[in-house]
């Protein structure tokens, strides 16, 4: 997922989006040790999108506080 079309959701939207990509990289990182996962690259893209979100989130954040103050 891009940051594009991250940026488009609302802060709810993207907690859940978080979570709902977590526990995807939880059942990948389970499959990977078991031995039946066909893209291992897969972990490498859901991590990526999570730091995304999280990236983003932390950046509104510190955009409301600069408003606050300002």
């Amino acid at each position: 997922m891009k940051a594009k079309e991250l940026r488009k959701l609302s802060n709810e939207e993207l907690r859940e989006k978080l979570k709902e990509l977590k526990q995807k990289l939880m059942k990948l990182r389970f499959q990977n040790e078991i031995g039946g996962l066909e893209k291992p690259s897969e972990i490498k893209s859901t991590k990526k999108d999570i730091a995304r979100i999280l990236t983003i989130l932390r950046e509104r954040e510190l955009q409301a506080q600069n408003s606050e103050v300002e």
